[in-house]
């Protein structure tokens, strides 16, 4: 990896106005936001934190609702920091007053364990989900502070953390435990950064590298509750130390979570074991486990990872949260190091896996996102029969982790385009329109993108520095990418040096110089690995970052008897009134001919158009088939 350390450009410094991300993330604010709030509000979410609950009351307070409501706190700072809204600034003081109003005289901060079970409190960190709500009321306080300048959240999460640092260690009187499902390890590091007070990296730190040792404390925690020990815990990422682990493992959600907190703590300590770590688990990651939309986690059964290669396309979990956690990793991962692998990841599993997680209008999800369809069936009454396969967003889950995660994701998407390596060094990751203002050395230096970047691979971007400075600009040359060409100032640069996949562009820079760079967007046919067993004899379309599919409504005859041609031929054309405008791909395919028989010699095909639209926009019309990877025609 290349050092020194990456410097993230946080969401504060970035303004985005951008064709195609600016109107996402208006419907964001504008309409996801209100309508998460009012399912929090609805389902007793809010309420909760009343603490008047009382046995025999319905709904019960669940162990995991406090993270649903910190989630849409932090989303809705993110979006309160980048456009003011007195109205959306009073509801969330309110909010956050009535979170820090449930918080106990030691600083404990739980619906759940304070009015329903409060004599479980730390009893089992295995399975119940205390420490990863703290990790989410903790980036919640963060936000918020960071976008209005008021403590009230803040303050109430550190006495929390504080109380944290007292409980859990290997001191005497100590819990030597972690949690089961991860999240709290990031969420320190951001409010180590937010304070200054180093104890709460040295907790994040303690709960990675308690992680799987023996004696094992899941089984003492088992043994005190009187029941059997599990064993195996690969689910929870426990099963060995982590500096140990070789591959990916389990519940993908927590294993993202995880593997983000490792690299924050191999940065920030300097540890390059921790480091090594990482990037094993990366490498298995995104050489085996990986789908080409970005998402991971294969498996319903344990929201999780299977053998290596086995990537099923219809039963594909692929959850949103998997997809968010990937690109917490992979910006960490940058932090670590300037190398394309980790930037196109993140660009990948962003434009197709998450953008996927929400439908146009803002108002309903995806939980999990498979790369097939076989549509809506419905019974006689209008009800969805058993046959349905994650054909339908959803306006809310029981376990509501991905709305809300998804809102805060794309109101933060600033945090993602940019890092500033050392003194002399500023790279570029996203194409995507709008401003920054970098520190890079002791130089200020305003960098303005202007691109219609994913339909079009030209990205202009001007640099103007406080006053002429000498600097690198490095910008990714994307590894979907197979050529492209550079000018700055309208000369040709052919002679750049390229670093981790980056263009380095070294110059004394004045105000107003400009770089054009463009990236060259032919449309491709991917193939997949021949271990992976469900894409053999299948192929998928790809045009920049994007992963297309075909789905029903666009077809003539159905997706599943559709057949690619090798030599097809295909065109893509922009199309403004299509699914919120986009480039859709048309061309010839072949379709198979139904014989009156049920089996036969051989299919008969024939020539039929096909039309194919980005991944992410799919399920937005009528229910209906949909294939990302397509047979080969024979």
């Amino acid at each position: 990896m290349d050092k020194p350390h990456g410097k993230n450009v946080l969401f504060s410094q970035v303004k985005i106005d951008d064709a195609f991300w600016s109107p996402r993330i208006a419907v964001n604010r504008q309409v996801t936001l209100a309508h998460e709030y009012e399912m929090c509000r609805t389902t007793g979410r809010l309420d909760a934190f009343k603490l008047d609950w009382k046995p025999g009351m319905e709904p019960v307070p669940h162990i995991f609702w406090d993270s649903d409501v910190a989630k849409w706190v932090e989303a809705a700072s993110y979006a309160l920091a980048a456009h003011p809204d007195p109205e959306l600034e009073q509801r969330l003081d309110e909010v956050t007053a009535l979170i820090a109003s449930a918080q106990q005289a030691d600083g404990y901060l739980n619906t759940h364990f304070t009015a329903v079970e409060p004599d479980k409190r730390f009893t089992n960190l295995r399975d119940w989900h205390e420490l990863y709500c703290a990790g989410h009321l903790i980036e919640a306080g963060v936000a918020h502070a960071e976008a209005t300048g008021k403590r009230t959240l803040l303050d109430a999460v550190c006495r929390y953390a504080d109380l944290l640092t007292r409980v859990f260690g290997t001191g005497d009187g100590q819990l030597p435990g972690y949690p089961g499902h991860e999240e709290i390890e990031l969420a320190l590091v951001k409010l180590y950064h937010a304070t200054g007070q180093r104890r709460y990296l040295e907790l994040s730190r303690y709960f990675i590298d308690q992680r799987g040792r023996q004696p094992h404390y899941f089984e003492l925690e088992s043994a005190r509750r009187g029941e059997t020990a599990r064993g195996d815990y690969s689910y929870c990422q426990a099963h060995l130390p982590v500096r140990q682990q070789e591959t990916v493992t389990g519940h993908a959600v927590r294993a993202m979570y995880l593997y983000a907190g490792m690299a924050d703590i191999a940065r920030e300590t300097g540890d390059q074991e921790m480091a090594a770590a990482c990037e094993r688990l990366w490498n298995h990651l995104t050489l085996k486990q990986m789908y080409l939309t970005g998402g991971i986690g294969a498996s319903r059964s344990n929201e999780g990872f299977l053998d290596d290669y086995d990537l099923p396309d219809d039963t594909a979990y692929c959850e949103t949260c998997a997809g968010i956690g990937l690109i917490f990793w992979a910006r960490r991962m940058l932090q670590l190091g300037c190398d394309r692998r980790y930037a196109d990841v993140l660009e990948r599993a962003l434009y197709n896996n998450v953008l996927a997680g929400s439908s146009l209008d803002g108002r309903s999800f995806f939980y999990d996102n498979p790369l097939a369809s076989y549509g809506t069936k419905k019974d006689s009454q209008g009800r969805l029969t058993g046959e349905t396969r994650h054909v339908q967003r959803s306006e809310w889950f029981g376990c509501a982790c991905c709305p809300p995660n998804y809102a805060s994701l794309v109101n933060s998407l600033g945090d993602f385009l940019y890092t500033v390596y050392g003194d002399n060094r500023a790279a570029v990751h996203l194409y995507i329109g709008g401003e920054a203002s970098l520190t890079i050395g002791n130089r200020q230096v305003m960098v303005r993108q202007q691109t219609r970047y994913p339909w079009d691979g030209q990205v202009t971007i001007q640099v103007t520095p406080d006053k002429p400075a000498a600097f690198q600009l490095a910008l990714r040359i994307p590894g979907w990418c197979q050529a492209c060409r550079l000018q700055v100032n309208g000369q040709d640069v052919a002679d750049a040096q390229e670093s981790g996949g980056y263009r380095l562009v070294a110059r004394i820079w004045h105000a107003g110089d400009q770089d054009v760079l463009t990236l060259e967007m032919p449309v491709r046919r991917i193939y997949a690995h021949p271990s992976v067993r469900a894409c053999q004899n299948k192929v998928a379309i790809q045009r920049g970052p994007l992963v297309y599919c075909a789905e029903q409504s666009d077809q003539s005859v159905p997706v599943r008897h559709l057949y690619l041609p090798e030599d097809a031929a295909f065109q893509a054309s922009f199309e403004p009134e299509l699914l919120g405008g986009l480039v859709a791909i048309t061309g010839d395919a072949r379709v198979a001919i139904p014989a009156d028989s049920l089996y036969g010699p051989a299919s008969q095909t024939e020539s039929c158009p096909i039309r194919l639209i980005p991944y992410y926009a799919w399920n937005n019309r009528q229910p209906g088939d949909m294939r990302v990877w397509l047979p080969v025609a024979r």
